[in-house]
């Protein structure tokens, strides 16, 4: 009966599809901070309003763009010290958790590949675990956002064979320390490490005529290549060819993996072959390159990185993320322009988006991805998340599994992509547990029984007053206090008038809080 009353509710919400306007009685400043937070930051807290409200929206945005600043609490870096496979690099993960080589010539069976593989299923967990806490406590916000924004931007799937291996080593290793860097440090980290280099088969990239000791003459392989230019760095209209996409195949010929018991130069994972190396002549969107073997390859990311077409490309996708699904031309040329002045500095790049009237004028204009409407919902509602697992499968449930992604083009941030009937249903059902308080994330999780086991930190998460645990309704008073700001007056007089028990529910599942 309770859900009935609230479906009915939100349907009436749903039909009147407004965007968020601001009421009278609202002060600009509070808009703008809700705008600011849902953009830099996966949705507003409390704590966070007070504190841009304090110092302001321009100096908050200067901080997100210095986090090193910003300490991480106490509670958050002893919840990611208790994932053990964290801090583990790329061999040592294939080492510990790979498939089982063969001793003294015997094949391992079945089944004991199989436990292996199950065992090995840990590391996905707990990146995905580390992806959640980060996202939700940690003040650098926006880092947690370019670290989605760029995952996405060069994705992997975790799915496709090793890649369940290196899916976090991945986040960690190649896109965490140049989220905010320089955009060529991320080119070159994502090419050399083994997840990208297996996910999208560089691997396998030889000279024509070479072959395995076992005899297989493997041959070119254009995948990365391609995706590459398409994807990474020029986009689909960047004025390359296919003889472009083949000649850039054959330069990053020899970028591969070490080879199983073969002691590997260092412990990156990536491993160039002098002999897998296509060693003739090469002409690349109009540019000689001489042999130089691994250097090459180096050089010719530099290159792509560097090229006009890559910044109008990377910087409509930026515009895209913080401000409408539809760019508008004048503020891409604007940060295509800045991005070619830094030579990809994103710090840069950012801060001229942000200070953009674009940027502030477009409160309430994007729709939010299932995973920041999960998100979102969580920081509002105060969660305590100890198991992540609820939140998770609300994610892949709405159509957006963390590191679920099988294509490498990543997850649309478009409304068109995720705006429709059934979609908006799933969301009210999420709202509705959340807000009776039977979303279950206070459990302490067990990844592997009898194994392994994460305790509660002893510590809450960061908050100025104690938050919302499972099992406890959210406080709907407080939630609408806190996006007040934000909802449109069809949203204020539906709360209004609904039963008490149903108020949080339809805040965060109103089309109001569905937006950012």
């Amino acid at each position: 009966m309770l859900r009935r009353s609230l479906l009915t509710a939100s349907a009436a919400l749903l039909a009147a599809r407004v965007l968020p306007r601001l009421a009278r009685a609202d002060a600009p400043g509070d808009r703008q901070i809700l705008h600011v937070l849902d953009r830099l930051a996966f949705g507003p807290t409390r704590s966070d309003v007070a504190h841009v409200r304090s110092i302001g929206v321009d100096r908050y945005i200067a901080e997100q763009l210095d986090p090193q600043r910003l300490p991480e609490p106490a509670a958050l870096t002893q919840r990611l010290a208790a994932l053990t496979t964290q801090n583990k690099d790329p061999v040592t993960l294939f080492v510990e958790y790979g498939p089982l080589r063969p001793v003294d010539g015997v094949k391992r069976t079945a089944d004991e590949q199989k436990a292996r593989r199950q065992r090995a299923n840990i590391i996905a967990i707990e990146a995905r675990w580390a992806r959640i806490w980060r996202a939700l406590y940690s003040p650098r916000q926006l880092h947690e956002v370019m670290v989605d924004f760029w995952f996405n931007h060069f994705n992997i799937f975790a799915g496709k064979g090793l890649d369940h291996l290196w899916v976090g080593a991945y986040e960690n290793e190649a896109i965490r320390p140049n989220a905010l860097g320089r955009f060529q440090d991320l080119v070159l980290a994502t090419a050399r490490h083994p997840a990208m280099l297996f996910y999208l088969d560089n691997y396998q990239n030889t000279a024509p005529g070479f072959k395995t000791p076992d005899g297989r003459e493997l041959g070119l392989n254009e995948n990365y290549a391609r995706e590459l230019m398409e994807l990474h760095t020029l986009g689909v209209d960047g004025g390359y060819s296919q003889d472009d996409v083949i000649t850039l195949a054959r330069i990053l010929t020899g970028w591969s993996l070490p080879r199983p018991n073969v002691m590997p130069r260092d412990f990156t994972g990536f491993e160039f072959y002098p002999a897998r190396h296509d060693t003739g002549s090469k002409r690349l969107l109009g540019h000689d390159f001489a042999t130089g073997g691994e250097a090459e390859g180096a050089a010719a990311l530099t290159m792509l990185s560097r090229r006009p077409a890559t910044a109008l490309h990377v910087s409509r996708q930026l515009v895209e993320y913080f401000v409408s699904d539809s760019a508008p031309p004048a503020l891409v040329e604007r940060v295509s322009t800045r991005f070619q002045q830094t030579d990809g500095d994103i710090r840069a790049v950012l801060q001229t988006l942000f200070t953009s009237a674009e940027f502030r004028g477009s409160a309430g204009g994007k729709y939010k991805s299932p995973y920041r409407y999960v998100l979102s919902a969580a920081r509002a509602a105060r969660l305590e998340v100890n198991n992540p697992r609820p939140l998770l499968g609300a994610m892949a449930q709405q159509g957006q599994p963390l590191y679920g992604c099988v294509t490498p083009d990543g997850f649309r941030d478009s409304e068109a992509t995720w705006l429709s009937p059934d979609a908006t249903l799933l969301r009210v059902g999420f709202a509705t547990a959340l807000g009776a308080g039977k979303m279950p994330v206070g459990a302490v999780p067990v990844l592997e029984p009898g194994i392994v086991q994460v305790s509660a930190p002893a510590t809450s998460a960061p908050a100025p007053a104690p938050a919302q645990g499972a099992g406890e309704p959210v406080d709907a008073a407080a939630l609408e206090a806190l996006l007040a700001p934000g909802l449109s007056s069809e949203t204020r007089t539906t709360i209004a008038s609904a039963q008490p028990e149903l108020r949080a529910a339809l805040l965060l599942g109103s089309p109001d809080f569905m937006r950012r």
